[in-house]
């Protein structure tokens, strides 16, 4: 399997509060990372949705789907990298530690005339990472020593 380029890429970081719309809004609920995190981002990577993998404080390893720029229906000012992990928690889990490792590429950001265009692109996204991660290559990065290591230092030319 050929990897787009700037993939897999790692990144770890502690989650904060976002704009409030991932579970309220669209009943998707999101993880945030800090700014800092999102400026760490290689420019090869474009902005739109990832799939990948996630951890939060070194628990269990989830698919995910990540969404990266500035999400034009929202018209964002500011680039961030909106986590939705495919697992249902009890609860919202502000300040913990999040890994994730980006491993495709589902299609670019877009703008969307209705809240309803949105959800349903955004549940395609989920339908086809849930596919996606099921490859061999991307299983074998489910346990990659970024998510078994306790370190807090991301190298992305492991």
């Amino acid at each position: 399997m050929t990897f787009k380029k700037g993939l897999p890429h790692f990144a770890a970081g502690t989650v904060v509060k976002g704009f409030g719309r991932g579970s309220k809004e669209l009943g998707i609920p999101t993880a945030n990372f800090e700014p800092h995190v999102v400026k760490e981002l290689p420019v090869e990577l474009e902005t739109g949705v990832y799939f990948g993998w996630a951890q939060i404080d070194n628990g269990a390893i989830h698919k995910m789907v990540m969404s990266v720029g500035w999400n034009p229906y929202y018209k964002n000012v500011e680039k961030s990298m909106e986590t939705h992990i495919l697992h249902k928690f009890p609860s919202d889990f502000y300040g913990r530690y999040l890994k994730v490792c980006m491993l495709g590429y589902l299609r670019p950001e877009k703008d969307y005339s209705s809240l309803d265009a949105l959800v349903a692109d955004i549940r395609n996204d989920i339908s086809e990472a849930e596919k996606q991660l099921e490859q061999s290559a991307y299983i074998t990065l489910k346990s990659h020593e970024f998510f078994t290591s306790d370190s807090k230092k991301v190298d992305n030319n492991q």
